[in-house]
Formats: C-alpha cells, structure tokens, sequence
C-alpha cells in the first residue's frame, strides 16, 4: 500500500483548499464587489439588449466564434497536455530519474510520483471538460443570435425582447464562467507541477497563484478601465450598481 508523507498529504490539501476556497470565495465576492466577472456580466448584458436593437447581427456573430475558436483551442491543447502526462505515467521509471538527478528535488518514491501524475492528469480532464461545455454554450449563444428579435419586426414587443436579451445574456455569461474555470484549472495545473519539486514549493505556489488571481479579479488595471466605461470604481458595489 503506498504511504504518503505528512508534508505531501498537508500541501495537496493546502492545493485543494486554495483551488476551490478561491473559486467559492471569488463567485460569493462578486456579488458585493466590483470585479471582472461582475462587471463583464454586466457588459454582457448590454450587449444583448443591444442585438434586439439591430436589424443585423453579422457582427454579434463573427465576435462570438472569435472567442468560441480560443476556447476550442485550448480544449484541443488540453488533450495534448493530457496525451503527454500519460506518456510520462507510461514510462514513471524514467521520470523519476529524471527528478532524482535535479539538485533541489527531494526524495521520493516511484509510487508518489505515479500519483502526482495521475493528479495532473485529473486537472486536465477537469480543465478539459469545462472548456468543451463552454463551447457548446458559446454555441447555444450563436443559434440565439440566429433566431434574435429584430426591433425591425413590429410583432415582437418590448417585453419579448427584454427577456430575450436577459436570458441570452445568462447564456452567454455561463459560458463565460465555464471558459474561466477553465483557464484557473490551468493556474494550479501550474502550481501543482512544483508538488514534483518539494511539497514546499507546492504550498507557496499555491499562494502565489491565489495572490496574481485576486490581484487580477479585483485590482487590476484592466478592471479598472472596465469599470471606467460606466463610472464604478474598484470596491465594494454602492446601491444602483449593477
């Protein structure tokens, strides 16, 4: 039976706690502070309102696939990620002597190295299966852009093309979510990597990548010149904001 260290069991769990403690904490803060996934649901929004006031969506349409094709193309490099993890899970002897003859790489065992292994492998699948959702919703957003109430239709009113374009906002906002959740598996996918160095290495990575994901959620310059385009500053919501 494999035996885990102490100190490997503690950083794979501080790993866990700083993955999804941030993934709860950032989705619960959004609600009261302003930061990106706040505000871009916010200009979602405001762009499906203004689809239903086009006669065309020509445009709408080409800026969706834009960002369907990068997701795609990060769904089909996770799979190459992944063939290459099993590559190495296929042949774990070589690895590890590899990691033996680093010289800031501790001791450690041909079992434990075949289990970091499988648990990036594990990231990867997850990484792998929200980018394919994502696209799939990004696709949904594509046939609602097909089918949008035209203002240049005189049966559709007022009310038909507000709750068209709050839902196609949700739609497209989820997808969004998805994508997002995506690219932070890829943030720790990074952070675990150091788990093959030192458990340490692990710990403080872990830090670090929780440290560059706040800063660039709720500080960040590009935030700030988000929040600029409807005169919110970087902090708490004030009553009004959206």
């Amino acid at each position: 039976m494999l035996s885990i260290p102490l100190l490997d069991l503690i950083a794979f769990l501080w790993f866990l706690f700083c993955w999804i403690g941030y993934s709860l904490f950032a989705r619960r803060r959004a609600k009261t502070q302003h930061s990106l996934s706040s505000i871009l649901c916010t200009l979602r929004v405001e762009w499906m309102d203004a689809v239903v006031h086009k006669e065309h969506h020509i445009a709408d349409a080409a800026l969706v696939g834009n960002v369907e094709r990068t997701v795609t193309f990060f769904a089909s490099s996770t799979i190459f990620v992944l063939a290459g993890v099993l590559t190495v899970i296929a042949s774990n002897d070589a690895f590890v002597r590899v990691l033996e003859q680093l010289p800031f790489a501790y001791e450690q065992s041909h079992g434990l190295v075949l289990l970091k292994l499988a648990g990036i492998a594990s990231i990867m699948v997850f990484a792998f299966f929200k980018f394919t959702w994502a696209v799939r919703q990004f696709g949904f957003v594509s046939i609602l852009l097909g089918m949008a109430p035209s203002i240049s239709r005189p049966t559709v009113d007022k009310a038909q093309r507000d709750a068209f374009s709050l839902n196609a906002a949700k739609v497209l906002d989820q997808a969004g979510h998805e994508y997002n959740y995506g690219l932070r598996a890829y943030y720790f996918a990074l952070a675990y990597l150091c788990w093959f160095v030192s458990p340490w290495v692990l710990i403080t990575s872990s830090i670090i990548v929780v440290a560059v994901l706040y800063r660039r959620e709720y500080n960040s310059r590009v935030l700030r010149a988000l929040l600029a385009t409807h005169g919110y500053e970087p902090g708490p919501k004030q009553q009004g904001d959206l």
